[in-house]
């Protein structure tokens, strides 16, 4: 098992994977512990995969055969019940988001409000929004779901109300695209909700997702847009960022610029034996940063973007 050079805080974890399966939030903290997390931003998996009659066997991912993926609101269920059965002092090392409804429902604000009322005191936050996602949108049931979509407003409108960040997973651009096809829906949204803190999850790269000179263009929304963050995980990081573990200077330079609106993580699901490697991985670009820009996309941005009050009655 690698074990990461530094302490970060991982602010990207599914609780539960594709099937809404699950170590557990107390395997996850063993986990932690070996890999030097000290605290995490947790969330359930908004859609769920369907194992549909024709196929002889049952999926593991969403990518294991043609059937679809439905959203699945019991999963933030599934995260708040975990969470609560621990102790304070556990519940402390974790930030839960909520994520499980439909984002192309215009009764979305509803779900949210309700789960609120449900479970007062957990969420600290909205997402991950899988909305433009590579292959995953094309196997949704419905309409695509994209960061501008009419649905969502009201949803957005409450996070910037209490002050609570929105993680989207939104590609820029669709597969064998190169152009940023879908940054209307993004700039639509953060315009829009310039009081809403948006996380931009992987920096809008998602598989066979390309766009030419990546980190300018993700440099230019940050000047642009102060209410946008972005986190480094999943395939950014290894394909853009360090890939190889030698680290881009295009992207060290963003990070050296941007360092406060950065943050990391593992965007593990469900199963977290490898968290301490994957961990591990970031130690060449933090290696190669300022003293800074590593304190920020350690821990820095992710203790600024979560250390708020979880929600309780909605407004």
């Amino acid at each position: 098992m690698s074990t990461p050079a530094y302490e970060t805080f991982d602010a990207h974890l599914h609780v539960v994977d594709f099937l809404q399966e699950s170590d557990g939030l107390r395997a996850l903290l063993t986990r932690m512990d070996e890999a030097r997390v000290e605290r995490a931003v947790i969330f359930g998996m908004p859609v769920t995969k369907e194992w549909a009659e024709w196929e002889p066997q049952g999926p593991d991912y969403y990518l294991a055969d043609n059937a679809r993926l439905y959203p699945y609101s019991l999963t933030d269920a599934l995260v708040a019940e975990r969470y609560l059965a621990l102790s304070a002092e556990e519940r402390a090392r974790f930030i839960p988001l909520l994520c499980g409804f439909n984002p192309v429902d215009k009764y979305a604000l509803k779900h949210v409000q309700r789960l609120i009322k449900l479970y007062p005191g957990v969420f600290r936050g909205i997402g991950e929004l899988l909305l433009r996602h590579d292959d995953l949108t094309n196997l949704l049931y419905g309409q695509p779901p994209r960061a501008n979509h009419p649905a969502l407003h009201g949803v957005y409108a409450l996070a910037g109300e209490r002050g609570l960040p929105v993680l989207v997973h939104q590609d820029i651009t669709a597969i064998g695209r190169e152009v940023p096809l879908y940054e209307g829906e993004l700039i639509g949204a953060l315009a829009e909700h310039p009081e809403t803190t948006f996380v931009w999850a992987h920096l809008g790269f998602s598989r066979r997702v390309r766009l030419p000179d990546h980190a300018a263009y993700v440099a230019g929304l940050l000047e642009r847009f102060p209410n946008l963050y972005g986190d480094l995980s999943w395939l950014v990081f290894d394909t853009l960022v360090c890939p190889g573990g030698v680290p881009d200077d295009a992207w060290l330079a963003l990070t050296e610029r941007y360092s406060d609106r950065l943050c990391l993580g593992s965007d593990l699901f469900g199963r977290f034996d490898r968290l301490a490697s994957t961990m591990a991985r970031f130690t060449p670009f933090l290696d190669a940063l300022s003293d800074e820009a590593r304190f920020n996309l350690r821990v820095g941005t992710a203790r600024r973007l979560y250390d708020r009050p979880a929600l309780s009655e909605p407004m």
